[in-house]
């Protein structure tokens, strides 16, 4: 199969969707890649390492999509990649088209094959392509918190440890999988004080347990959101219901509640944010203040730090793109139930039932 490579173009994104080792994987299956230069270098990979690796490098994402059957991408496609799309053409990548009407109409225009990262999922229902990125997302979540809470971006000046004499700030974090979990993580590792809300009692147990007991475990629902997030400093968003919008858990009211100069970061941008007030921002301008709220909403968060990043994306992405160079599209899907709960848009039809239901469009299932 050819399989294409391009440089991401979304603002300050520079993780890569393969490392030159996984190409070398692909190549060694005898497939064919093309990367468009300098595709890599923000992740800290040069064009020579691609070259060594077995890759043919082109001038431009325009000859890339032209020469590929399946595009390997880390984000969404924008605006200008809509031109380079043609009909049957297999994109690979974090789609998050529950929140995007517009990216999910162009792809069904085009007659685009497009299987997400992040629909993928294992019998045990855990999200093997996601997590990764959850866990970097997580972990950053307290890093850019820690930013808003600096009095020079509006935040109230604290620090989130609180010194000898001083009390830590109050982290309250929505949802205790992957990514709260490890925002959970950090969070305790500095010293803050945590709560953190989850709607399962299986894994409130689990938190109370790895934490040996240094976190509040919180059932979720309206009354006790309220409670702990009128009463944050911090407030961490990382709700996720797989491949559909989320929910907004924290509203307008809660955050006209909270004290003035508290932050807000919502990891679940992606899928249209957990809070009535958020909207996507990007690295070069990622946050803003609403209702005296500073918030973080940055879209593609692990791209702050894309070298970790790509590797840990490509340790979990390229066994699942070579099964899809290897077999087919239609073989892989038949063979992989995992890789078939991927596929989001077939040639003109929505095949993920949470995408049709966020757009009222007709949802159309694909067995091969």
């Amino acid at each position: 199969m050819k399989i294409g490579l391009p440089k991401e173009i979304k603002v300050k994104e520079n993780r890569v969707a393969l490392t030159p080792s996984g190409v070398s994987t692909l190549i060694s299956h005898g497939h064919t890649v093309f990367v468009e230069t300098n595709a890599g270098r923000g992740s800290g990979f040069e064009d020579e390492e691609y070259i060594k690796a077995g890759a043919k490098i082109l001038n431009n994402a325009d000859e890339v999509w032209a020469e590929a059957d399946m595009i390997v991408k880390v984000k969404e496609p924008l605006e200008p990649e809509f031109a380079r799309m043609r009909e049957g053409q297999i994109i690979f990548t974090y789609l998050h088209l529950a929140a995007d009407a517009g990216l999910t109409r162009k792809l069904l225009d085009k007659k685009i094959i497009g299987v997400a990262y992040e629909t993928i999922q294992l019998e045990d229902r855990s999200l093997p392509l996601l997590a990764p990125m959850s866990e970097v997302a997580g972990r950053l979540s307290i890093q850019m918190g820690c930013m808003c809470l600096e009095a020079k971006n509006g935040g109230k000046g604290i620090l989130l440890s609180g010194v000898a004499g001083v009390p830590p700030a109050m982290v309250t974090i929505i949802g205790a999988g992957i990514a709260g979990t490890n925002a959970c993580h950090l969070a305790v590792g500095v010293g803050a004080e945590v709560a953190i809300l989850d709607i399962s009692a299986q894994r409130l147990r689990y938190i109370q347990d790895i934490f040996k007991g240094r976190v509040i475990t919180v059932m979720s629902n309206k009354a006790n959101i309220w409670d702990f997030v009128t009463k944050a400093d911090l407030v961490i968003g990382s709700v996720l219901i797989p491949g559909a919008k989320a929910p907004k858990l924290i509203t307008r009211d809660m955050l006209k509640n909270m004290q003035k100069g508290s932050a807000l970061v919502d990891i679940a941008i992606d899928q249209g944010g957990c809070a009535e007030t958020s909207k996507p921002t990007t690295h070069d301008d990622p946050i803003y203040i609403e209702e005296g709220i500073v918030h973080y909403c940055v879209a593609n968060m692990p791209g702050a730090v894309p070298r970790t990043s790509t590797f840990a994306l490509t340790n979990v992405t390229l066994s699942y793109i070579i099964e899809l160079a290897d077999k087919g599209l239609e073989k892989a899907m038949k063979e992989n139930k995992a890789l078939h709960n991927g596929l989001n848009v077939y040639k003109g039809k929505v095949t993920y039932e949470h995408v049709a239901e966020a757009f009222n469009m007709p949802y159309g299932p694909i067995s091969f």
